[in-house]
């Protein structure tokens, strides 16, 4: 039986880095496989962005965040002011979403006009495997989780007080722009 999610991508933090990044995600979940088909308009051009899915482990439902979640007003909203109301990083739409490797240069770049496509048929097998070894279930629950999509040229110059650092890479990558509800089609 086949399972088709869509969501509506709007923009965040766009009066700060001055684009407003918006688009359409749309998941369809095979027997054997999901298929993440995503395309962005207006986000910073010439810039990779990080994009994934984030949610709450117990199964609760993920919404997007809102300038409300700027708890140290800075206006901006980093990647951890997203966290109480959209839950933590679960799986990236890099080039293997599979391997839930979080921090890593494989994904989309946007164009001069700051435009991306991504589109990933992912073995749905695997994905649940490792789903489950990370987040103690193969239910990817779709329907609760929410899409970020990520990432800042490196010379905007950015509050002192925006977090975000993943491994090797700062706020710059991890910034948000974008995020959406995903819901049953």
């Amino acid at each position: 039986m086949t399972k088709k999610y869509i969501a509506k991508i709007v923009p965040l933090n766009a009066d700060y880095i001055g684009v407003s990044a918006h688009g359409q995600a749309e998941f369809t979940e095979g027997e054997n496989n999901l298929h993440i088909k995503i395309e962005m308009f207006d986000t910073p051009a010439n810039t990779q962005h990080w994009e994934h899915f984030h949610g709450f482990p117990d199964g609760r439902d993920a919404q997007i965040a809102t300038m409300d979640q700027d708890i140290n007003h800075d206006n901006l909203v980093d990647l951890p002011e997203t966290e109480a109301v959209s839950g933590t990083t679960m799986v990236p739409f890099d080039n293997a979403p599979q391997d839930m490797n979080i921090p890593n240069d494989n994904y989309p770049t946007s164009d001069a006009n700051g435009h991306f496509a991504y589109e990933k048929d992912v073995p749905l097998d695997a994905l649940k495997k490792q789903f489950k070894e990370v987040f103690g279930t193969d239910d990817l629950e779709l329907d609760k989780r929410v899409i970020y999509v990520h990432g800042v040229p490196q010379d905007l110059k950015l509050p002192v007080s925006v977090a975000g650092e993943v491994g090797d890479y700062d706020a710059h990558v991890t910034l948000p722009i974008a995020t959406g509800k995903i819901e049953k089609a």
